[in-house]
C-alpha cells in the first residue's frame, strides 16, 4: 500500500461507527462475482476538499446523521465478510457499519492544496481487509477539519465492495440525504456480454497471480511505490491533440482525451525504462450497461477490463499511433476473468491494478458530485492501494474552474521511476510540474 510521510501534520483522529438506520432483516447474504475476488486486495480512497463556508457550523452529528439513511439504502457497504463452506468469500449483510474517523489538520486548505498530492493519503483512512475478516469494515470515512475552518471528506472503500464509479455514488447519495433529497433506487442490471471477440483459448493478460494472502488481504511489493497527481490543461490537451495529429478526418468517432494522455504517459514510462516496456497495458474503463446515471444502485465492480499489446518499442513511435491502437485495439477480458476465477483458480488470489501498467479512465464518474451546503469541492483526488510494481494511472476530470476540458492525472509507480517520468513530461509535453 501507499502510505503518507510520517511527518503529517493530520492528528487527533478518534473513531465511530454509523449502522444502517433500520434492520435490513432477512439474514441476507450477498455473493461477490468473480470479478468482484479478482479485486480483493485493492482499496479506492477519494478526498473531496471543501472551503470553509461549506463547513461552517457543521458538527460531526450533522455529518454522520445522513450516513444512517445512506446505509440502509448501500447495505452492502454495512456488511463484514464471511466464508461459505467452500471457502469462497460472501458479504453477510449484518449491518455491521462503517467506520467514522475525525481528525485535524494544523495547515489550511490552501497550504495543503499547495502540497504535492501524495499527501492525501493521510485525509482517507488506511484500510487492509483481515485478518479478522468477520470483524473488518468495508468502508471508512474521515472528516478532517483543517486551521481554516474547511473540511475534507475521505472515503475509503474495499475494492471487493465495488469500483470508483459505485465508491463516489455511495459518497454522493450521503451528500444527497444531508440536503434533504431523495434517491431513486433500482435493481442492478446483470453485466452484458461484450460484443468484441475474445480468445477464451488463453488467459487474460489483465490480472496476476500472487502468493495466497489468506485472512489478510493485502500483498506488499518489493519496492516502494509512491503516488504523483498532476494537472493538465484544456489548453494543453488541444495543443497535444494538433501536434501530434491525432485527428483523422477519416473516422467517425474523436480519439478521446483519456485515450491522448494514457498513450503521453505510456511512451515516457517507456523511455524511463529505457524501452524495456510495457508492451502490455490494462485499460479499466466504465461499463453504462451496468449502472443508470445518478440512480441509485447496490456497489458494484462493473467496469471493463481491457489489454492493449503491442511488438514494437513504445518511445519511438508517434503519439497518435498509440492513441488509436488504445481506442481501437483494446482486447476486453471480463469473459476471461470469470472463467479463470470460475474454474480450478476459484481459490487464488491476483492483483489487478499494477498487474500490468493500468490506466483507469475515471471521466464519467460525477467526481464533483458531492456537495456540503450547495458548495461543491474546491478539488477531489481519487487513488488506489495495494497497486502492483508495474504501475497504474488513473484519469478523470479537473473541477472545471479554470477550463472545463482539463484533467487530473493520479500515478502510482515505483519510486525510483516516478521523478525520472516527472522529468520527461516536464522536458517533453510541459506537463506536471
Amino acid at each position: 500500500m501507499v502510505s503518507a510521510s510520517l511527518e503529517t501534520p493530520v492528528w487527533g483522529h478518534r473513531l465511530s461507527s454509523v449502522v444502517p438506520a433500520k434492520v435490513t432483516g432477512g439474514n441476507k447474504d450477498f455473493e461477490l462475482t468473480n470479478l468482484d475476488l479478482a479485486m480483493k486486495l485493492h482499496y479506492i480512497k477519494g478526498v473531496y476538499f471543501f472551503q470553509s463556508e461549506a463547513a461552517q457550523g457543521l458538527s460531526v452529528h450533522d455529518l454522520k446523521g445522513p450516513m444512517f439513511q445512506c446505509l440502509e439504502q448501500y447495505f452492502t457497504a454495512s456488511g463484514r465478510i464471511r466464508r461459505s463452506e467452500t471457502g469462497r468469500p460472501f458479504i453477510k449483510c449484518n449491518d455491521g457499519g462503517v467506520r467514522i474517523v475525525e481528525a485535524r489538520c494544523d495547515k489550511t486548505i490552501d497550504e495543503w492544496l499547495a502540497m504535492a498530492r501524495n499527501s492525501d493519503h493521510s485525509l482517507a483512512y488506511d484500510q487492509v481487509l483481515g485478518p479478522d475478516l468477520g470483524f473488518s469494515p468495508l468502508v471508512f470515512v474521515q472528516f478532517t477539519w483543517f486551521k481554516c475552518g474547511g473540511i475534507s471528506v475521505g472515503l475509503s472503500w474495499a475494492h471487493v465492495l465495488g469500483d470508483a464509479f459505485s465508491a463516489s455514488n455511495f459518497i454522493n447519495s450521503w451528500g444527497k440525504i444531508a440536503a434533504g433529497k431523495q434517491i431513486p433506487s433500482k435493481v442492478n442490471n446483470p453485466a452484458e456480454k461484450s460484443n468484441f471477440p475474445t480468445f477464451v483459448s488463453r488467459k487474460p493478460f489483465s490480472l496476476k497471480k500472487v502468493d495466497p494472502v489468506g485472512d489478510r488481504w493485502f500483498t506488499a511489493n518489493t519496492c516502494k511505490m509512491v503516488t504523483h497527481s498532476f494537472h493538465i490543461t484544456g489548453k494543453q490537451l488541444q495543443h497535444h491533440t494538433t501536434t501530434s495529429s491525432v485527428h483523422d478526418p477519416a473516422r467517425t468517432d474523436k480519439i478521446s482525451d483519456f485515450e491522448i494522455v494514457s498513450a503521453i504517459i505510456w511512451q515516457s514510462l517507456s523511455k524511463v525504462r529505457t524501452d524495456s516496456g510495457p508492451r502490455t497495458i490494462t485499460i479499466c474503463s466504465n461499463n453504462p450497461l451496468v449502472r443508470d446515471g445518478e440512480t441509485m444502485t447496490l456497489p458494484i465492480n462493473g467496469m471493463i477490463l481491457s489489454t492493449v499489446e503491442v511488438d514494437f518499442c513504445v518511445s519511438k513511435v508517434e503519439i497518435a499511433e498509440l492513441a488509436k491502437l488504445i481506442a481501437d485495439k483494446r482486447m476486453p477480458e471480463n469473459d476471461l476473468i470469470e472463467d479463470l476465477i470460475s474454474g480450478k483458480e476459484e481459490k487464488s488470489d491476483f492483483i489487478v491494478y499494477g498487474a500490468n501498467l493500468t490506466f483507469v479512465n475515471l471521466e464519467g464518474a460525477n467526481l464533483y458530485g458531492l456537495e456540503l451546503k450547495g458548495l461543491k469541492p474546491l478539488f477531489v483526488n481519487y487513488m488506489v492501494n495495494g497497486v502492483g510494481a508495474e504501475g497504474t494511472v488513473l484519469i478523470f476530470p479537473s473541477n472545471g474552474k479554470d477550463d472545463d476540458n482539463g484533467k487530473m492525472v493520479t500515478m502510482t509507480l515505483p519510486e525510483d521511476q516516478i521523478e525520472k517520468l516527472k522529468n520527461i513530461l516536464e522536458n517533453d509535453w510541459e506537463i506536471a510540474n
